[in-house]
C-alpha cells in the first residue's frame, strides 16, 4: 500500500481525539513505530489517512470534555 502521509493507515493501533481548552481538537495516532498529533484539517494527508482508517471500522477514542 502506498504511504501518502507521514504513516500508513495499515500502521496505526490507536487514534484517540484529544480537546484543547478553545474547542478545536486533534488526533493522537499510535502506531506500529510511531506516535504523533494530527490536527483536525481536511487538507492534511494524515488526516485523510484517519478518516481512511475510521471508514475501514477503526474507533477513535472519544472522551469529550463536560
Amino acid at each position: 500500500m502506498e504511504k501518502i502521509g507521514t504513516f500508513r493507515k495499515e500502521d496505526i493501533t490507536t487514534v484517540k481525539k484529544v480537546y484543547f481548552f478553545d474547542g478545536s481538537w486533534s488526533y493522537n495516532v499510535v502506531g506500529t513505530n510511531f506516535k504523533c498529533s494530527v490536527p483536525e484539517s481536511t487538507s492534511n494527508t494524515d488526516y485523510q489517512i484517519i478518516q481512511e482508517w475510521i471508514a475501514d471500522g477503526g474507533t477513535v477514542i472519544d472522551n469529550p470534555p463536560e
